[in-house]
């Protein structure tokens, strides 16, 4: 695993890749209901469809971010940190690393979308400078939610 930040001594952001998708898989069950199944991940790593950022807590994978950047524009496609280590910042963390790289490689605008109901993450993208600018209806599968879309100029 590649460090891009290192938060505190046992607290690092890194890049994740196939080495890290038993992990990952483990982390993803139990942070979601709904998830990506083993071959979605693989596939996407394999290919570099997307990048998946994650948190270790004295070297135990708790938090994970995966996005994909296309051309000048990045989109978050799950953000997900252990139902135990939840409230602690590890989202912020994660966020704040992938929009440093974002600077970092001339990447102009972030996409989002979450689910409705999940005010926590809401607050926290709204906190870093997204803002709303759509909804796609009963977008989600298994709660037949809508999805808030946020973008951020960067």
């Amino acid at each position: 695993m590649k460090s891009t930040e290192v938060t505190t001594c046992d607290q690092m952001i890194v890049e994740l890749g196939l080495e890290s998708l038993s992990e990952l898989r483990k982390l993803e069950c139990v942070c979601f209901d709904y998830h990506w199944t083993e071959e979605q991940f693989r596939l996407g790593l394999e290919r570099r469809a997307f990048y998946v950022l994650g948190y270790l807590f004295e070297g135990i994978l708790v938090g994970y971010l995966a996005y994909s950047m296309v051309l000048d524009e990045m989109e978050v496609l799950n953000l997900g940190v252990h139902p135990d280590f939840r409230k602690r910042g590890i989202g912020r963390e994660l966020m704040l690393a992938l929009l440093e790289q974002c600077r970092k490689t001339d990447v102009v605008k972030g996409l989002l979308d979450v689910k409705e109901s999940n005010i926590p993450a809401i607050s926290l993208y709204e906190s870093l400078g997204f803002k709303q600018v759509g909804v796609r209806k009963k977008y989600y599968p298994d709660t037949n939610e809508d999805a808030l879309l946020y973008d951020l100029e960067l």
